[in-house]
């Protein structure tokens, strides 16, 4: 079994958990699925089953290249190499098996798309960075996905359940859109965090902009902070 190290990437192995996905994605054929990860296949197939159109993209090349030779046969399947993040695909429906790092990356770039249902598996510690809306520990990201995304733990999934097993258990989440944000006004709420020490009135002095308020943003809703960001952006 070969690990894509480079993308900390562990392959699932355990049906029950695939088609707790698949059922989850609550898929018609109506849908356009995009798979970000096409690994060896376990959830690509069960997709293409249930939807109109499955898009699986590998970043992989030799992935990529085993998935040609044994999935090319599927007459709704497309598959693509590169990375998904990078490439303009419209989509009903996301179903991935995110590799740890690319995490934060798949909920910016979800928080800017249009999309109907999201069923992403993720590490538990992201998720539960994710759903924190306040205190300390608030970050940039969970500001932006508590505002633009509804959120629910569907599973959580042991370690064993993968092959090479990751030394963290990790969550299936189910994620519907709220809101849609612009590239700027993503980049301007990292940018606020950069000065998360400060308190807005002096982030406010340092982007050009007035707010009359002494709070810290671990103190502000995620809506205002979002305003903040556009204001500034």
């Amino acid at each position: 079994m070969i690990k894509r190290r480079s993308l900390g990437q562990h392959f699932l192995i355990t049906q029950s958990i695939v088609k707790s996905i698949i059922d989850s994605a609550g898929i018609t054929k109506d849908d356009i699925v995009l798979e970000i990860g096409t690994g060896h296949g376990i959830l690509t197939l069960p997709l293409c089953r249930d939807a109109k159109q499955v898009i699986s993209v590998e970043k992989d090349p030799l992935l990529y290249s085993q998935a040609r030779n044994t999935l090319s046969h599927i007459p709704n399947l497309v598959l693509e190499e590169g990375d998904a993040f990078k490439k303009s695909i419209e989509f009903t429906i996301l179903v991935s098996n995110l590799p740890y790092s690319e995490s934060r990356t798949a909920i910016e770039w979800l928080v800017q798309r249009k999309f109907k249902r999201a069923i992403v598996m993720v590490q538990k510690e992201f998720a539960q960075k994710l759903t924190k809306k306040n205190g300390k520990e608030r970050r940039a990201i969970s500001v932006l996905a508590n505002y633009c995304l509804d959120i629910e733990n569907i599973m959580d999934v042991k370690n064993t359940n993968f092959r090479p097993p990751p030394k963290v258990d990790s969550i299936v989440l189910s994620i519907i859109q709220k809101h849609v944000l612009s590239s700027q006004t993503v980049h301007a709420v990292n940018k606020l965090f950069s000065f998360k020490r400060k308190t807005i009135r002096n982030i406010g002095k340092k982007m050009g902009i007035e707010i009359d308020s002494d709070k810290r943003l671990e103190e502000i809703p995620d809506g205002e902070i979002i305003e903040i960001a556009k204001r500034i952006q």
